[in-house]
C-alpha cells in the first residue's frame, strides 16, 4: 500500500493504481518494479505536510493495488482504462504508478481531458518506434487523440519529425531552462491530465529510469510545476511513470514525493472550493 493511502474505496477522493507494464522499454528495463519501489521509498515521508497543514492519511487516498501486466500492450491498456474509468465514475481522481510511459494512454483515455500536461525529457510524438505504435515513445501523440492540446515541460530531445509535429498549434514545448518561469493558464472549464515521466528530471537526480537524458529538471522545478498545475483545480487524472530498479531509490523517492505534492495541492484547492 502507498503510505497513508488508508481510505476505504467507497469514500476515496483519490485512488492509487499500480500499472507495472514493461514491454517496450528501449534501453534500461525494470519499469515493472516501479509501482512497488515508489510505494517502498515513500515510507520514509512524514504523514504531515507543514505547507498545507494537512496529513496525507486524512486526504481520502485509497490504494487499489497493481493491475498485473501482461505482454499484449493493446489488451492491457484497454483493461487498465476500464479500471481507471471505474475510479472516475466513483468521482475520484486516479493516481497511476507506472510502469512504462505507455500506461498513460489508458489514463488519458479514461479521463478524456481537454489538456494533456507532461513533464518529460522526450517529446514522445513518434507515430511508431521500432515498428511499435504503442511504444513509450508515442505517448503524447496518442494523448492528442483525446486531448485538444499538449504541454510538454522539460523536453530536450526528439527526432526531426517529432519537432516538426511539435511545431503545430496543438503542442507547446517548454524547455528545461524555461520551466521555472512557466505557469499554467487553462480556461475555466478545461480539464487536465497531468503525467510525470521521471526522466524529466536530470539523471543526476533520478538515474533509475529507462531512457536517461542529461540537462534535465531539478526536483524542485518538478515539484513547483506539479504544484502549479494542481493549484488550478483542473486536474482529473495523474500519473508517475518510468521509474525502474536501476538506482538506489532516487527515482522512486522523487516519484512518490511528487505524487504526494500533487495530492496535497489538489486537496487544498478542493477544500477551498467547498
Amino acid at each position: 500500500m502507498f503510505p497513508g493511502a488508508s481510505a476505504d474505496r467507497e469514500e476515496a477522493e483519490y485512488v492509487v493504481v499500480g500499472a507495472p507494464l514493461d514491454v517496450s522499454t528501449t534501453f534500461q528495463p525494470g519499469a515493472r518494479f516501479g509501482p512497488e519501489r515508489i510505494r517502498r521509498f515513500a515510507r520514509t515521508y512524514d504523514d504531515y505536510d507543514a505547507r498545507t497543514d494537512r496529513h496525507f492519511s486524512d486526504l481520502g487516498v485509497h490504494d487499489h493495488g497493481d493491475v498485473r501486466a501482461w505482454d499484449d500492450a493493446a489488451e492491457y491498456l484497454e483493461y487498465l482504462e476500464g479500471v481507471l474509468t471505474d475510479v472516475r465514475w466513483d468521482d475520484a481522481v486516479p493516481l497511476t504508478l507506472g510502469g512504462e510511459h505507455t500506461v498513460t494512454i489508458a489514463g488519458v483515455r479514461a479521463v478524456d481531458p481537454d489538456v494533456f500536461v507532461c513533464l518529460d525529457a522526450h517529446l514522445d510524438l513518434r507515430e511508431e518506434y521500432d515498428g511499435n505504435e504503442l511504444s513509450h515513445a508515442t505517448v503524447t501523440r496518442h494523448a492528442l487523440d483525446a486531448a485538444d492540446e499538449a504541454l510538454i515541460l522539460g523536453a530536450r530531445t526528439g527526432s526531426e519529425a517529432e519537432y516538426e509535429r511539435a511545431a503545430e498549434a496543438d503542442v507547446t514545448v517548454v524547455p528545461p531552462e524555461s520551466v521555472g518561469e512557466w505557469s499554467p493558464e487553462f480556461d475555466a472549464d478545461e480539464s487536465v491530465y497531468l503525467s510525470v515521466d521521471i526522466d524529466g528530471a536530470d539523471p543526476g537526480f533520478a538515474p533509475g529510469t529507462g531512457t536517461m537524458e542529461p540537462f534535465g529538471l531539478t526536483p524542485r522545478e518538478m515539484r513547483d510545476a506539479v504544484r502549479d498545475v494542481a493549484d488550478t483545480g483542473a486536474v482529473e487524472g495523474f500519473d508517475v511513470v518510468e521509474v525502474n530498479d536501476r538506482d538506489d531509490g532516487q527515482a522512486a523517492a522523487l516519484g512518490g514525493k511528487l505524487l504526494r505534492e500533487f495530492v496535497f495541492a489538489d486537496a487544498a484547492v478542493a477544500d477551498s472550493d467547498d
